[in-house]
């Protein structure tokens, strides 16, 4: 019953850390503003996805991580393959009804944008999960919040930055200063959403506990 009751659990952290995942991908070609400043709107779910990873690490692993972050890489490349060949179907003309160009206006990311997502999320990941641990191995079963916050807040940084820089900064669509303040407003916003839900983690942990731990 106990292996069944785990196997459960991770698939359904499993569903909600690729479902958010995905969902960032997509969404992520948006930028609005904060203020004066410029954001992706792909930043709002990956706090979700950051608090996910920390659950697996804890109830499965390093290696439960990395297998998932694979996955979850190789559907978001399949996700914006099956995207890339809807783009070049074209849509049947009619009143009311979807134009290519309006598709293309959702859905049309460019490749830099594709890259830079898949590049950013694979080094977040390793980088989220080797300094969760290394903060594990240093304070055991405590200090949850530590190597929650602690390894979320070094990933994200590196996850914000590099999206910009690749599907943005590299290619010419923003200046120095509108890419480090854009940085910096998605990084803070990232942060201030991973802390405000902070005691999800400690209600993730009470719950999960007495799911698998719950004799039958």
């Amino acid at each position: 019953m106990f292996e069944t009751r785990k196997s459960t659990l991770y698939l359904i952290l499993a569903g909600i850390f690729i479902t958010n995942a995905v969902v960032a991908e997509l969404i992520g070609g948006k930028l609005i503003n904060v203020g004066p400043y410029v954001m992706s709107v792909g930043i709002i779910p990956w706090p979700v996805v950051f608090i996910t990873t920390d659950l697996i690490n804890e109830y499965f692993g390093q290696k439960g991580v990395h297998k998932l972050s694979l996955i979850t890489a190789g559907l978001i490349t399949y996700c914006f393959a099956l995207l890339y060949a809807a783009l070049h179907i074209p849509a049947v003309k009619g009143d009311g009804l979807v134009t290519d160009a309006q598709f293309t206006a959702v859905f049309g990311q460019s490749l830099w944008i594709i890259v830079g997502s898949i590049v950013a999320f694979i080094v977040s990941q390793a980088i989220d999960v080797t300094i969760f641990h290394f903060l594990r191995s240093r304070t055991g079963a405590k200090m949850i919040w530590l190597r929650s916050t602690g390894s979320t807040v070094i990933s994200q940084f590196f996850d914000t930055f590099i999206v910009l820089g690749i599907a943005f900064y590299a290619t010419g669509k923003m200046d120095t200063t509108t890419y480090i303040s854009s940085g910096l407003v998605g990084y803070g916003v990232k942060l201030g959403i991973a802390i405000a839900l902070t005691p999800v983690i400690y209600l993730g942990h009470n719950l999960i506990d007495k799911y698998i731990k719950e004799k039958v």
